[in-house]
């Protein structure tokens, strides 16, 4: 597996496809990489304590801040219509503009999802993240596989496993440098 298109863009999807909670794992992927030193940026999707459901609030959670924003409608459980709330959106999008500026190793953004298929939610800001080189990873529901692809330049799809994740991460950002010790650390002038 390549992980960079023809066009030079270093980024992933990690397919959504009801198989295991892709949230989770994103979250997982990015603390993994932040203890291994790592600078990751971005948002990952949540929900509040004890809160389940589709009909439940979710939260878009900035790796770097923990700052959270409200990125749901309250429609009730009943409802068929799209509860993602643009103004939610617009207000998480900041996490990823900062994240361009900042330039880190890795950047995550909880999905391509509907939003960003039809034009809006974070589709500008991926691009920019894009246009800047940065190794981007999400996630993208079958349906919006095509629209990804599209979008990103043939960008890889991964299957919703932690190995599959973790053989991209280490194809795209290279291995993870051995730890140094608090001591050697504080002893390097350099």
């Amino acid at each position: 597996m390549s992980t960079m298109t023809a066009t030079g863009v270093c980024a992933a999807a990690i397919e959504d496809d009801g198989c295991c909670d892709v949230d989770a794992l994103l979250a997982a992927v990015a603390a993994a990489q932040k203890l291994a030193g790592r600078r990751v940026r971005g948002v990952v999707m949540t929900r509040p304590e004890g809160a389940s459901g589709c009909a439940s609030p979710m939260l878009l959670v900035d790796l770097d801040t923990s700052r959270e924003y409200l990125v749901s409608q309250p429609l009730g459980r009943d409802s068929a219509a799209c509860r993602a709330d643009p103004q939610g959106f617009a207000q998480a999008s900041e996490v990823l503009r900062r994240a361009v500026d900042e330039a880190p190793d890795l950047v995550i953004s909880n999905r391509f999802g509907a939003l960003e298929a039809e034009g809006g939610g974070f589709r500008a800001e991926l691009l920019e993240v894009l246009a800047r080189g940065l190794p981007l990873l999400t996630a993208v529901a079958p349906r919006h596989v095509d629209a990804w692809r599209a979008f990103s330049g043939d960008a890889a799809v991964l299957a919703p496993n932690e190995g599959a994740v973790m053989q991209w991460l280490e194809q795209a950002l290279g291995p993870v440098a051995p730890a140094r010790s608090a001591q050697s650390a504080a002893s390097d002038p350099g």
